[in-house]
């Protein structure tokens, strides 16, 4: 089957994660989580910059010309390294998530992990997570889905994810989640939300196991028509 392009965008703890990485690991794909980029540069910005400087855009510039990304997937897992060190673990705390939902509003931001993302994604065969990936990324994806669910089950599954690492209450992480959500779905700039051509799932209802078997599915009849479409080009192209 012809490699394809994946995207799966959605609000914090609908399950993109686990379940993006599930569907390229049966695909034999690869997977970018691309919201683990932004925490990324929050995880810089914090480290370097001053809080008054976190909305100088002249700041911002200066430390994404110095970043040096770079990463490497093992067993469906994507990991981070900036500058050969492995961040990866070090920018899933709540302090860093509030941040990277700021910070990835910021145009400088965006412009310059897009062109990296873009990279990424050219030979194909990716599954890319995120929240504008279908809409501003890669707007001629193959396959393009938007996991949603209530933002309290969301909320339960962040902090079933994190309940281990942080003292935070499950009514803190749902009041950081309608506050997150906020943010993502108001900023000018590459709002979350679905593309028009989007296959949207409410996981709410859905273990993952369902919503992968329910993305593969989709895939597969993809692939099924775009292998259909190409042979009929090629007969026409014969008669």
């Amino acid at each position: 089957m012809k490699p394809m392009l994946i995207t799966i965008d959605g609000p914090a703890g609908a399950g993109k994660t686990t379940v993006s990485k599930q569907v390229a690991l049966r695909l034999g794909y690869t997977y970018v989580d691309t919201g683990a980029l932004y925490r990324g540069v929050a995880f810089e910005v914090k480290k370097r910059l001053k809080p008054s400087e976190y909305d100088d855009i002249f700041a911002l510039e200066n430390l994404c010309m110095q970043l040096d990304f770079s990463i490497k997937s093992e067993q469906g897992t994507m990991i981070l390294f900036s500058a050969g060190v492995d961040i990866s673990g070090l920018i899933r705390t709540p302090e860093i998530t509030m941040l990277a939902s700021s910070i990835s509003a910021k145009p400088v931001v965006r412009e310059f992990l897009l062109k990296m993302q873009q990279e990424l994604g050219e030979k194909k065969a990716v599954v890319f997570e995120g929240r504008d990936m279908g809409t501003v990324v890669f707007p001629d994806a193959d396959v393009k889905f938007f996991l949603d669910a209530d933002y309290k089950v969301r909320a339960k599954r962040r902090y079933l994810e994190i309940c281990d690492k942080t003292c935070q209450s499950l009514k803190e992480v749902e009041d950081d989640m309608l506050k997150r959500d906020l943010n993502d779905k108001t900023r000018k700039l590459s709002p979350l939300k679905p593309a028009e051509d989007a296959i949207i799932i409410d996981s709410t209802s859905y273990d993952l196991c369902e919503v992968v078997d329910m993305m593969l599915k989709k895939i597969k009849g993809a692939q099924a028509d775009a292998k259909r479409n190409s042979f009929n080009f090629y007969v026409k192209k014969l008669i």
